[in-house]
């Protein structure tokens, strides 16, 4: 009798049990809260995983399991395929597909910007395997001398049978037959966050060594066994030429830049400013899978017979919108390979754009997607911050905010190397970021979280008001530049968005299922009044998401608010200047009749890149067309 009540005992637990778990089963399948889904931001809501640990998206009674684009190609495809043999190299790619290759030798000869020429053969790819006949170059073919030196380096470009380029890529060699792979520079140099006393030397090799630079009659290193490597020159003087060598055995690569001038130096200088150069049609190098390399190409080529104290790139670098870090590896790859091929020179600076998306994506149709996570490692600011050499001077991130409900953990991404500034001489550059935490629908915002296209969340804009101060108080500093992607006025391709969104003040981030109390539009009035009304240095608002060049005015006169407007309005104590540059190579967008329009003073859908020439208290812009050297746009700033 004891046995068989401890037997219904034991049953009556076993079923009290079973109800508890299949209740707690089902809270947690749709909460972000639990122990389960600890990985799910808090941030979010309606998404969850189920039993096996898939996640998805529940509206009502539906639910959207996360979804994959299975990528074409991914950066891992094309890293470390090369091998030595008798007759060349022979690429084992990592993938089986139908293709061809182009190769092409870099002359022996003193240039200042190297380039392969492609030889006029075509190696098909066959069971993922091509080979690269360098026995073939001999001769008066050689133009690497590798004949006689026992070493040289190529270029291979490879394309798809319909001609899609898919990726550039630089090898060394060594040998005369048998040939072996030698350590080989593939993507850089890019040079960045210049002082009057030192720079960052970042680039990347084909496999994992000690790199060292030479400079200044030293060697600096740092000390990092890698195939990436970031190295910083110090103890340089101010408003001096430098020579600056790669050391890589045989292959030596040698490039200049000089450092920026004492802080407040009056000291005549320029600068260059675009965004958008996204892929464009499928054809060539007008879209080498995901950048257009084509106007790149040529944009930056022109930039080196201008004498430019450094370049800034807002946004839209690579076609991005996807949910593979590899895939978009790739991407951000070629863009910095078609760019490094002639400013190892200038100073580059990059900021982020709503194509630098990587997502969560649980509905492609209705596009419900959200910043990929976990933040620290898999969202669209952390791969920014991995590919980029920026200052790391910016906010640290929206946690701490108003609507962080546990200030006790980490719940939003990282603002690193993608809010910043730096200064030249005596101007400073504010580089913002308004696709932060980037949720692309934003119909889906109110259900599933994050923040809209062009919104400034809080602790961004609270830091962009205290630089907006430092520089204010900072007496060497005349001129203050403020850059962000979105426009603050479209005028041209993107009126249902940006910081307009057709007038619809109730676009907002919401987190955490809560809408933040501030709208675009007032957001957007914020942002302004800090820029114009607090401040005597504000020159001009550059951005880009627009692919065509605009130059606007705004001034307390002019009509910047939808009909019937509610809300507070901001009157503005002096006229300003928005210029937009999306010209360098993503799709064209005309214009737009915009209720500022009669601000416009300039509006072009030529290819364009925009040259800021500082002298003393004076600032001038001329904008060029890159491909045909026609000038657009000429006017006086200030």
């Amino acid at each position: 009798m004891a046995n068989k009540k401890k037997l219904i005992y034991l049953s009556i637990i076993v079923l009290l049990s079973s109800i508890l778990t299949s209740y707690i089963y089902r809270n947690i399948s749709i909460t972000n809260d639990s122990k389960f889904a600890e990985d799910i931001p808090s941030i979010y809501t309606g998404i969850a995983k189920d039993e096996e640990g898939k996640l998805f998206f529940q509206e009502g009674g539906i639910k959207y399991y996360m979804t994959s684009s299975n990528a074409e190609f991914v950066f891992d495809d094309f890293d470390e395929i090369e091998s030595g043999c008798q007759e060349g190299i022979i690429l084992n790619f990592k993938k089986n597909f139908s293709g061809k290759v182009l190769f092409g030798l870099y002359p022996n000869e003193p240039m200042k910007f190297p380039k392969a020429v492609f030889f006029n053969k075509i190696v098909k790819i066959e069971n993922g395997k091509a080979l690269l006949k360098i026995s073939k170059l001999r001769g008066s073919y050689d133009i690497a001398d590798w004949e006689k030196n026992g070493f040289g380096r190529l270029q291979y470009r490879v394309l798809t049978d319909d001609n899609r380029v898919i990726v550039n890529k630089n090898i060394n060699f060594s040998g005369s037959g048998p040939f072996a792979i030698a350590p080989t520079i593939i993507t850089g140099p890019i040079i960045s966050q210049l002082t009057d006393k030192s720079i960052v030397i970042s680039y990347d090799l084909n496999t994992e060594l000690k790199s060292y630079i030479e400079a200044n009659g030293k060697k600096y290193t740092d000390e990092k066994i890698s195939k990436h490597h970031e190295i910083r020159l110090n103890d340089l003087q101010a408003n001096k030429e430098y020579s600056y060598k790669i050391l890589l055995d045989e292959f030596t690569d040698e490039h200049t830049f000089t450092t920026a001038p004492e802080a407040g130096s009056s000291k005549n200088f320029s600068f260059a400013f675009a965004s958008d150069s996204r892929g464009g049609l499928n054809v060539g190098e007008t879209n080498t899978y995901g950048t257009n390399a084509y106007v790149m190409s040529k944009l930056t080529a022109f930039l080196t017979t201008r004498n430019i104290a450094f370049f800034q790139f807002t946004g839209d670098l690579i076609s991005g919108y996807t949910d593979n870090k590899d895939e978009q590896k790739l991407e951000y790859t070629n863009w910095y390979r078609t760019v490094s091929s002639y400013i190892g020179s200038i100073p580059l600076y990059v900021g982020m754009g709503n194509h630098e998306a990587l997502l969560n994506v649980f509905d492609k149709e209705n596009y419900i997607a959200v910043d990929k996570f976990p933040f620290g490692k898999n969202s669209s600011e952390a791969v920014f911050s991995e590919i980029s050499s920026n200052p790391n001077n910016g906010p640290e991130s929206e946690d701490g905010s108003l609507y962080d409900l546990d200030k006790t953990k980490t719940d939003f991404p990282s603002y690193s190397e993608n809010v910043y500034s730096y200064t030249y001489g005596n101007a400073a550059m504010i580089v913002l970021n308004s696709d932060y935490l980037y949720t692309p629908a934003e119909a889906y915002i109110p259900k599933i979280g994050g923040n809209p296209h062009g919104y400034i969340m809080d602790n961004q804009l609270l830091w962009l008001e205290n630089e907006i101060a430092k520089f204010e108080k900072d007496k060497n500093i005349s001129h203050v530049f403020v850059t962000i992607h979105t426009p603050a006025f479209p005028n041209g391709g993107h009126s249902d968005n940006d910081m307009w969104y057709s007038g619809n003040n109730d676009i907002r981030p919401y987190i955490n299922g809560k809408a933040v109390k501030k709208g675009i539009i007032e957001r957007r009035d914020e942002f302004l009044n800090i820029l114009v009304n607090k401040s005597t240095k504000f020159r001009a608002l550059l951005s880009g998401d627009e692919h065509n060049y605009s130059r606007l005015t705004i001034s307390s006169s002019t009509d910047i608010y939808p009909e019937n407007y509610k809300g507070k309005k901001l009157i503005l104590n002096r006229p300003f200047v928005q210029i937009v540059d999306g010209s360098a190579g993503a799709p064209y967008y005309g214009k737009e009749k915009m209720p500022w329009t009669n601000g416009l003073n300039k509006f072009s859908s030529q290819y364009a890149v925009v040259f800021f020439n500082i002298s003393g208290e004076k600032v001038d812009i001329e904008v060029v067309n890159p491909e045909s050297f026609e000038i657009i746009d000429k006017v006086n700033l200030h």
